[in-house]
């Protein structure tokens, strides 16, 4: 391999407290037990409004959607205040690029968020591109999307072979992204997805991002 995209949430940072705690403080109004992180992970899928769903036994309302998604992402961006790089994040990024290869980063969290965030951990210098999830300004929530389309235009402007690439991420949606594009994919079990759900897709999964490398 001769490049590595990161994932942010979830992977390089640890922010599924966060995720838990605003998903709970979301779903406080209707009665719901709180989760923790497995217990979430086990309810957990995508798209989020099914997952939603679950939790609620039954299909969402008109206009139910946005509120909640609306709520969530106002919890957790006061709650992502407290989480932290994954714990052998900047281990990782200082060994890859100390191999010569290269590295970037392509989140679905807003990009106008994501650039500073990554900024403000002192890591930005090791990758040669940072996309995040360009949406307008009066987007609902910006709860993103499939990675997929993203993951297209992001190794076309690195301009790199999709055969020399390796993604690593903790989500089903990192998998679908590298292997439509035709790069490889490591799945991180600390993010929202339970380990049964990344196993089932038969790529490698990893519990933490030094061992992701060893897969590069």
């Amino acid at each position: 391999m001769r490049h590595i995209v990161w994932d942010w949430n979830g992977t390089l940072f640890h922010d599924i407290d966060a995720v838990v705690g605003a998903t709970n403080l979301v779903f406080e109004p209707y009665g719901i037990a709180a989760y923790d992180a497995d217990g979430f992970r086990a309810v957990y899928t995508r798209p989020i409004w099914a997952a939603y769903e679950r939790m609620l036994g039954r299909p969402l309302d008109d206009g139910e959607w946005e509120r909640l998604d609306l709520g969530f992402h106002e919890h957790y961006h006061r709650l992502m205040l407290e989480c932290g790089l994954t714990a052998d994040a900047v281990g990782a990024l200082e060994a890859w690029s100390a191999t010569g290869n290269g590295q970037s980063l392509l989140s679905m969290w807003t990009h106008d968020r994501l650039g500073p965030k990554v900024a403000e951990f002192g890591i930005d210098h090791h990758f040669s591109r940072i996309d995040g999830l360009r949406v307008l300004s009066s987007s609902v929530g910006h709860s993103g999307g499939h990675k997929a389309d993203s993951m297209v235009a992001h190794i076309a402007a690195l301009g790199i072979d999709p055969e020399n690439v390796l993604v690593i991420g903790d989500s089903l949606d990192d998998a679908h992204a590298a292997q439509h594009v035709g790069a490889r994919a490591v799945l991180y079990t600390g993010g929202m997805t339970s380990r049964t759900d990344l196993h089932a897709l038969g790529v490698p999964v990893v519990d933490s991002l030094t061992e992701a490398l060893n897969h590069a």
